[in-house]
């Protein structure tokens, strides 16, 4: 019977949990490559939109006001791909200076993307879309522009940090 280390995604996921299953056909502190980071960096984006925009629809279903829902679920969604994205994408040892960094990071893009989501989602829910096509369109907008801004400075400043 295959064991979980012949299925490459397999293997990948058990790397992103415990770096110490981390094969990922690289030698130890050896950068991956643009595209390998990139997909993986997508690939722990799309799971932590599920997680950002599940809580988002869940918080406001239940009544919670729009800001407080997104601002909530921005900080869950944020930090699974930061743990994520830190031991898989980036293969990267926690340090301080990134830690401050991320932080900092963090506060910018949850600025970006909660700013962008509420004014997004403020205009379209003025009759222009309803209630769930509202909070979905914005947040997909809002979710894309801070994709983007995060992998940037995640890729160009956070994990070069030592």
């Amino acid at each position: 019977m295959p064991s979980a280390s012949d299925h490459p995604i397999a293997e990948s996921i058990a790397g992103a949990l415990d770096p110490a299953e981390s094969h990922h056909g690289t030698t130890p502190g050896a950068a991956l490559d643009l595209k390998t980071q990139l997909l993986r960096f997508i690939a722990t984006g799309v799971l932590s939109a599920i997680v950002d925009y599940g809580l988002l629809m869940s918080l406001t279903h239940f009544g919670l006001d729009y800001w407080w829902a997104k601002s909530l679920s921005f900080v869950a969604g944020t930090t699974t791909a930061y743990l994520i994205n830190r031991r898989w994408t980036f293969q990267a040892e926690p340090s301080r200076a990134r830690f401050v960094a991320v932080m900092v990071t963090y506060a910018l893009t949850f600025a970006l993307q909660v700013g962008i989501a509420t004014a997004l989602f403020l205009w379209l829910s003025d009759g222009r879309a309803s209630d769930f096509w509202a909070k979905t369109i914005s947040f997909v907008i809002a979710q894309g522009i801070a994709t983007v801004v995060n992998f940037v400075v995640q890729r160009t400043v956070i994990f070069r940090l030592r």
